[in-house]
């Protein structure tokens, strides 16, 4: 949503094409839309019709592109079965190597959206891509088994691919005009689909080729990507602000996490064990605080941004967070073969990614206030179940079904909350809640590693999420009433505050 939302009123019909040339296409692109309509509730002629009314080469190369990044982004939950009896790493180890490319995203993706204010879309998505087939292309070529630090940097650039939302959601809103935003944001979105392939497609490979030589899959995957973006990828927002020092802050943000990724865990940086671990996101925050605009700072002031960027932690940062760590929950717990879990990641991920659509039609009727009690109650009932208890595999697995489809409406929900609380700002906010949910999605893996390593159990874990959840639900129930003055469509959101808003002063079109 970031920077399409805040400036698709600029954007005017362009570029339509011929209803025949559309469906010239293969069966598998109607079906990919079918599907789509239907998570719209739309007809496919009206999908059709919306289509026509912009460039929709520019949408499915921002489609591709999202969903490849995601793809990359998620790699090493799967395949961590099998890199840690290569590796030996401790639990505690094995959550952080997992959580790495989590955090990288949520840093990363705040110096993309800056880059994505003064410099052509197209281009910083044919960066983007470059730089998430670095580690792919490495361990490919790299001879004998990658060390803990060196697969720790390789983890920062896989961050790039899940950084691809600041560029690919508002290029495809770009492209069309305001009254369709809504449903082409959601196609473009609907790239998080591409955590379902990780599951599928790296396991089985890893088992006959080995982990290392399994990731080069990603490749063809990121080189269709980078051909639909050179061939069809169009941006066409307009643009502000100087590249040169957007581009400084990235490299700099960039190379600087990579640094402190594999300082921290050794102890450089004056902390040692568990609790270095756990500050890796402090340093990282502090290290793009140096380059965070002023608009960013202004948000912070704001009581209902703390209390959206806890839920978003816990529901968006629950899906990638467990999505990169149940592979090795469902070996270690249960003994799986490694192929299995890997299946059981993506069917999991495939509910929560599927349902996202769900929550926010389920927002939009009863309020996004209203259904997170349910939502929020729903994640913290399965978190307490795993806390208290270690089920059969047939009921762990109901469990996380339950608990991935809680995750995905609570996603679709939060987000139908944003541009109604802050309707002239939703680019500034949606930049800074996304990079928080990333930051929660860090610290589930490695909060359940270090108390499955401390405590030879994950329930302390679980409990840890099942209170922070709980108190997350208990804020949407004292806020209810004030938020449901605002939390409908077609109404305004109004200050909280009799003094204004410190974000009122800021420019509606910035992020």
């Amino acid at each position: 949503m970031e920077n399409a939302v805040a400036c698709s009123a600029l954007f005017t019909d362009e570029q339509r094409f011929g209803t025949k040339a559309f469906l010239a296409h293969t069966g598998r692109e109607r079906l990919f839309l079918w599907l789509l309509s239907a998570l719209e509730g739309r007809s496919m002629k009206e999908l059709l019709t919306m289509l026509r009314s912009g460039n929709w080469r520019a949408l499915v190369a921002s489609f591709l592109y999202f969903d490849t990044g995601f793809t990359v982004w998620l790699l090493y939950g799967p395949l961590a079965p099998y890199m840690i009896h290569s590796l030996h790493l401790s639990d505690a180890k094995q959550g952080f190597l997992v959580a790495v490319p989590i955090l990288s995203a949520a840093i990363l993706r705040v110096g993309m959206g800056n880059l994505y204010q003064s410099m052509n879309g197209r281009w910083l998505a044919l960066g983007g891509v470059a730089l998430s087939a670095i580690p792919p292309l490495f361990l490919l070529l790299y001879p004998g088994v990658p060390g803990y630090s060196l697969l720790i940097v390789l983890g920062v650039l896989l961050g790039v691919g899940g950084a691809s939302f600041a560029v690919a959601l508002p290029m495809a809103g770009s492209n069309y005009p305001a009254q369709v935003q809504g449903t082409v944001l959601g196609i473009a979105a609907a790239g998080n689909i591409g955590a379902v392939l990780d599951g599928f497609l790296f396991p089985p490979l890893a088992a006959h080729f080995g982990w290392a030589h399994a990731t080069a899959a990603a490749l063809p995957l990121l080189a269709l990507a980078g051909v639909s973006l050179f061939f069809w990828g169009k941006d066409s927002a307009p643009k502000s602000g100087r590249v040169k020092p957007a581009l400084l802050g990235f490299v700099v943000t960039l190379a600087g996490l990579a640094v402190l990724a594999v300082a921290t865990p050794m102890g450089w940086l004056g902390l040692q064990g568990k609790s270095a671990l756990l500050m890796l996101p402090v340093y990282g925050v502090l290290l793009t605080g140096i380059f965070l605009p002023q608009r960013y700072r202004l948000a912070l002031r704001e009581r209902d941004t703390w209390v959206i960027i806890l839920i978003y932690a816990i529901t968006f940062g629950g899906f990638v967070g467990m999505s990169a760590y149940v592979s090795l929950l469902m070996v270690t717990l249960y003994h799986l073969p490694k192929v299995d879990a890997g299946m059981l990641m993506a069917l999991f991920a495939f509910t929560g990614a599927m349902l996202r659509p769900l929550g926010g039609m389920i927002a939009d009727r009863i309020s996004g206030a209203a259904a997170l009690r349910w939502f929020l109650g729903g994640i913290a009932l399965m978190d307490m179940l795993f806390a208290t208890w270690t089920p059969p595999l047939d009921l762990a697995i109901g469990f996380l079904l339950i608990l991935y489809a809680c995750f995905g409406l609570g996603n679709g929900a939060t987000f139908q909350l944003v541009p109604l609380r802050w309707p002239e700002k939703t680019g500034i906010m949606t930049g800074i809640i996304g990079a928080a949910g990333g930051i929660g999605g860090f610290y589930l893996p490695v909060i359940l590693g270090i108390t499955k390593q401390e405590t030879g159990t994950y329930h302390l874990g679980f409990a840890f999420f099942a209170v922070l959840t709980s108190i997350a639900l208990g804020l949407v129930l004292v806020l209810r009433q004030q938020w449901l003055s605002w939390s409908h469509h077609g109404t305004m959101a109004v200050a909280m505050e009799e003094a204004p808003s410190p974000l009122s002063k800021a420019s509606a079109v910035t992020d």
